[in-house]
C-alpha cells in the first residue's frame, strides 16, 4: 500500500518525516511514549490520553488488528499516534477489523516509518513536550510551526470534564448489597469490571456531580477514577473529595484520583520530565514488602515531601525506578490510591489485590 507523506514537528524543532496512517489532517498535542510490547488498542482508548500523542516504542503495530471487547472507553481520544512499522492486514482470527480502519472511522490522525528508538531517546533527554502530525504541512514548515503554537500546554490543563460521561449509568449487578459511587474523570471500562465482578453495583457520576447528588443514591463507599490533564486545577475534584471523606465511607484511588486525594490532604502534585507509561514498572507494597509488574500511565505524580510530612498520610507503595511515590493511605479516614493500574495485567495480577482490599475495608466500615 502507498501511503500519504506525513511529518511529526515537536516543539523544540525536531522534525521527523514518515509515512501517513489513520486519518489524513493536522492535529497535535504533547507528546509522550509507552513502552509496552502489547495492548495498543487499549493504550489508544484509554481516556487518560486526552490530548497527547502516543509513541509506541514495540516495532509493530496494527499487525493483530482490533476487537470490541478490548476498548477501554467508547472511543479513542488519543491526539495522535506515532510508530515504526504499521500492519494494514491483521492476522487475529476474531478481530472485528483493521487498526487502520479503526483509527479513521475515529478521525484518529497518526504518522508511520519513524524511527521511534530515536524519538523516544530524545524524549527521555529532552522532556515531555508538545508535538504536531501532518499529512498537510509537508512544505510549508513555518505553517505547521504556526499550527503547533496553537496547541495548549498539558501543565494546568482541565481534561476530565470534556472526557467523562454526561449522564450517570452504572454497571454490575443492581441486587448487590455493596452500592460503590464512581467519580468518572475518565474511567476505564476493565476498572469497573473488576468491581463489578467482586459485587460491586457501581453508579458512574459525571466529574463534576456534586456530593449531595451522589449521597442521594445512598452508597457505602466512593470510587475515584483515573483520567487526563492536570490535578492541580480540579478544584472542584478536590472538593468534592474533601466533602466525601468527611461522610467517613471508604474511598479508593486510581492514578488520577490518587493525585485527587492527595491534593485533597494538602500533599501537592507537580508534572514529572518524561513520565510513566508502560506494563513493566515495578512497584514495592511497603507493608508487605512484595514487589508487583504494574501497568502506568501518568505524567503527574505527589509530592514525597509533602506525603511523607504529613501526618495523617502514610505511604504504601513506591516506585522502585526513581523511587516516587506509587501508593498512600489515610490514617484518619478510611481511604486509600495507588498511582498505577491494578486492573490491567503485565503481572499478570499482581495488583488485583488492592480491589480485594477496598471490598474488605467497605464490609469493616
Amino acid at each position: 500500500m502507498i501511503r500519504q507523506k506525513a511529518t511529526l514537528l515537536l516543539a523544540d524543532g525536531t522534525k521527523f518525516h514518515g509515512t501517513l496512517i489513520g486519518n489524513p489532517g493536522t492535529n497535535g498535542g504533547e507528546i509522550c511514549f509507552n513502552t509496552g510490547m502489547t495492548g495498543y488498542q487499549e493504550i489508544y482508548t484509554d481516556p487518560s490520553y486526552t490530548g497527547q500523542i502516543v509513541v509506541t516504542t514495540t516495532p509493530h503495530i496494527g499487525n493483530y488488528g482490533v476487537i470490541d471487547s478490548e476498548v477501554e472507553s467508547d472511543a479513542p481520544t488519543v491526539a495522535g499516534i506515532v510508530v515504526n512499522n504499521f500492519s494494514d492486514i491483521y492476522s487475529r482470527i476474531d478481530a472485528s477489523g483493521s487498526l487502520q480502519d479503526y483509527l479513521v472511522s475515529h478521525k484518529i490522525t497518526g504518522i508511520a516509518d519513524v524511527d521511534t528508538r530515536k524519538l523516544v531517546r530524545h524524549l527521555r533527554s529532552k522532556g515531555a513536550m508538545n508535538a504536531i502530525i501532518s499529512s498537510e504541512y509537508e512544505e510549508n514548515l513555518d505553517g505547521l510551526k504556526a499550527e503547533l503554537d496553537k496547541v495548549p500546554n498539558m501543565d494546568g490543563l482541565e481534561l476530565s470534564s470534556k472526557v467523562c460521561t454526561q449522564e450517570p449509568y452504572f454497571e454490575g449487578d443492581e441486587n448487590s448489597s455493596i452500592k460503590v459511587a464512581c467519580l468518572d474523570f475518565g474511567i476505564k471500562k476493565n476498572i469497573l469490571r473488576n468491581l463489578a465482578s467482586r459485587g460491586v453495583y457501581c453508579k458512574v457520576f459525571p466529574a463534576k456531580t456534586k456530593l449531595a447528588e451522589m449521597e442521594a443514591w445512598a452508597p457505602q463507599a466512593y470510587f475515584l477514577s483515573n483520567g487526563p490533564g492536570d490535578p492541580a486545577v480540579m478544584e472542584y475534584a478536590v472538593e468534592t473529595t474533601k466533602e466525601i471523606l468527611e461522610t467517613g465511607k471508604p474511598v479508593f484511588g486510581i492514578c488520577l484520583g490518587h493525585q485527587i486525594l492527595a491534593e485533597s490532604c494538602g500533599i501537592s502534585t507537580y508534572k514529572m520530565h518524561h513520565g510513566h507509561r508502560g506494563l513493566n514498572h515495578p512497584i514495592k507494597n511497603l507493608k508487605t514488602g512484595k514487589s508487583e509488574i504494574t501497568s502506568q500511565n501518568h505524567g503527574f505524580n505527589i509530592s514525597r515531601e509533602d506525603s511523607e510530612s504529613n501526618e495523617n498520610v502514610e505511604i504504601t507503595h513506591v516506585h522502585l525506578n526513581d523511587n516516587t511515590v506509587a501508593g498512600i493511605k489515610l490514617k484518619n479516614k478510611p481511604a486509600f490510591s495507588v498511582q498505577y493500574h491494578p486492573e490491567s495485567s503485565p503481572g499478570p495480577h499482581d495488583s488485583r489485590y488492592l480491589f480485594d482490599d477496598f471490598i474488605s475495608l467497605i464490609n469493616k466500615n
